[in-house]
């Protein structure tokens, strides 16, 4: 009977054990949710930065891609502009508000690409100056889109005094310069057919505009 009694108490408490062992317990919610919010934070700072960053280079690169020029004359609003580089002339008259009613713009090359440092002057007297004079220039400025008021050295003018002649723009202008630059010069105004991009009819709306 001792021996049996033990035997259920032992069954008695082997039972309560493993009836203790799997009842239900309460869970509590993890506390990674809450330590994640410093890390959230510093991508947040970081992502700040990055555009900050990013704006300081945008606004870098923009100030390096303008121009100033001068719009002077018979325009509404005169003055220092600031335009995209590769602005054309038409691109400075809307700028400074247009052209004055009544001025005849029958001289002005609105198509011309500007270069930085120019003046653009409309109903100027003839021989105003429109463009930085380059060294070893042999020729007059003349107002923005006319002729030059003195034929143009081939040998000693600049890719933006070339530019001013009729029918010549920034890409002939090149071409101009490396012919002389692989030849030595010009010897005759007649070697300007020999520039790739000068025709029959280009060159004689030019020859009277040029000398060696």
């Amino acid at each position: 009977m001792v021996a049996l009694a033990v035997v259920l108490v032992a069954a008695v408490v082997f039972a309560v054990q493993h009836f203790w062992a799997g009842r239900t317990q309460p869970v509590s919610a993890p506390r990674v949710v809450r330590a994640e919010a410093p890390y959230a934070k510093k991508d947040e700072e970081a992502k700040s930065r990055g555009s900050v960053s990013r704006g300081s280079v945008s606004s870098a690169a923009t100030a390096a891609g303008e121009i100033v020029v001068d719009v002077g004359g018979k325009v509404r609003r005169p003055g220092i502009r600031r335009l995209p580089a590769g602005s054309r002339v038409a691109d400075a008259l809307r700028a400074a508000g247009g052209v004055r009613p009544g001025v005849n713009t029958d001289g002005l090359n609105r198509a011309r690409f500007l270069v930085d440092g120019e003046q653009v002057l409309v109903g100027g007297p003839p021989g105003a100056a429109v463009a930085p004079p380059g060294p070893g220039s042999g020729a007059g400025s003349a107002p923005a889109g006319t002729g030059p008021a003195a034929p143009v050295s081939l040998n000693t003018a600049t890719a933006d005094q070339l530019d001013t002649l009729p029918g010549v723009g920034p890409v002939l202008a090149q071409h101009i310069i490396d012919y002389r630059t692989r030849h030595g010069g010009f010897r005759s105004v007649g070697e300007l057919r020999q520039v790739n991009g000068i025709g029959d009819r280009r060159f004689s709306d030019l020859r009277s505009l040029v000398r060696p």
